[in-house]
């Protein structure tokens, strides 16, 4: 799986999102798990919301602040799957459903459809610059190099990219 990173306004911060429900694909919450960061979306959002189908893909137990909520609308569901995995799929149908909403979204196919359907999303690079911005750690190179270390790739453009934002 690659990551990838949308380039935002400086001015673009946590406080924008505390009107939004925000909700997690299993890949952030896999590569935050891994490199023992998982927190970090608790520090930047509090609650974070998530589909079944996310929780059976990420394996084991969610923190409590997790909240797992279904698409109601299977339809959709279904018709997203046929495009990406079960968990994006649901990520995106409930994301739909849930009025200002923010996905975080790492898969750059399931970010093309998420773009089309006019879905907000964010990720997961793009959450430790925001812990960087906010205070929560003081650098971001720690946490790439970890994340390098898994088997998550980062190109060096999008390294070099999340380093400039984060002003290191």
């Amino acid at each position: 799986m690659c990551l990838f990173l949308i380039i935002l306004p400086q001015t673009w911060n946590t406080k924008q999102f505390m009107s939004k429900t925000i909700i997690s694909d299993t890949s952030c919450f896999i590569v935050l798990s891994k490199i023992g960061q998982l927190d970090l979306l608790y520090q930047l959002f509090g609650n974070i919301v998530t589909t079944p189908e996310i929780a059976d893909e990420f394996g084991e137990k969610l923190p409590d602040w997790v909240e797992i909520v279904a698409a109601k609308d299977t339809h959709k569901y279904k018709i997203f799957e046929t495009q990406v995995d079960n968990g994006e799929a649901s990520a995106m149908a409930l994301a739909l459903e849930i009025e200002k909403s923010l996905l975080i979204l790492d898969d750059y196919k399931a970010r093309k459809l998420a773009y089309t359907l006019g879905i907000e999303y964010i990720g997961t690079i793009r959450i430790i610059i925001m812990a960087k911005q906010k205070g929560i750690i003081d650098s971001i190179k720690p946490i790439l190099a970890k994340i390098k270390e898994t088997n998550f790739r980062i190109s060096a453009e999008l390294e070099l990219q999340a380093l400039i934002q984060a002003k290191e």
